[in-house]
């Protein structure tokens, strides 16, 4: 079974553990970094991202995961998450992780009040998708090898770079679990073994 982590310092951490549980893996609430150890991917959720590194420094997070981004293992930012593993983020220094070719630019939809739910089409995910858009960024501008997933209102809103894969939106947020289940997919066999014809 599948060992999906997820960052649990602050933000929508149990909706996407019962999302994560939903598609058939096992969920893991990361809180330490030994809590990284024999995960086959890990999650980094919505929420509010200046908070989020405050307690990333505070439990001496960021070199774990920056660690674990070398691995190779798929990350998934949401909202803040995304935030997190981007290259550039607008008005800011420095980035977070920055492992992920792409720039964002935080609250591009408004604030708390302009929260709004839109259907959106997601390249590899069959039918519409009814997504939570919540203070959300979106990415201003993606690398060569970054493919945009997702666009609304001429924002990118969804792109996936190698293993990182982030959004704007709060998937975690509805009982559609196609989002977490698009990501578990990013996730290598473990056998890799063919099987006989």
């Amino acid at each position: 079974m599948k060992r999906v982590g997820v960052l649990a310092l602050q933000g929508a951490v149990r909706e996407h553990l019962q999302s994560i549980e939903a598609c058939g893996a096992e969920a893991v609430s990361v809180k330490w970094p030994k809590d990284l150890e024999s995960l086959d991917a890990l999650i980094l959720p919505g929420g509010e991202s200046t908070a989020m590194r405050r307690l990333i420094d505070r439990y001496n997070m960021m070199e774990p995961l920056r660690q674990f981004a070398e691995t190779g293992k798929p990350m998934f930012g949401t909202c803040a998450g995304l935030i997190l593993l981007a290259e550039t983020v607008v008005g800011e220094d420095q980035p977070h992780l920055g492992v992920m070719d792409v720039a964002v630019e935080r609250n591009s939809f408004g604030r708390q009040v302009d929260s709004f739910e839109v259907p959106l089409e997601i390249n590899g995910i069959e039918g519409a998708f009814e997504a939570v858009f919540i203070r959300a960024p979106h990415i201003v501008s993606a690398g060569p090898s970054t493919e945009v997933l997702c666009v609304h209102d001429g924002k990118i809103v969804m792109a996936k770079n190698g293993q990182f894969l982030g959004c704007s939106f709060h998937p975690e947020l509805t009982e559609d679990h196609r989002v977490t289940a698009y990501f578990l997919s990013m996730i290598p066999s473990k056998s890799g073994l063919l099987l006989p014809n």
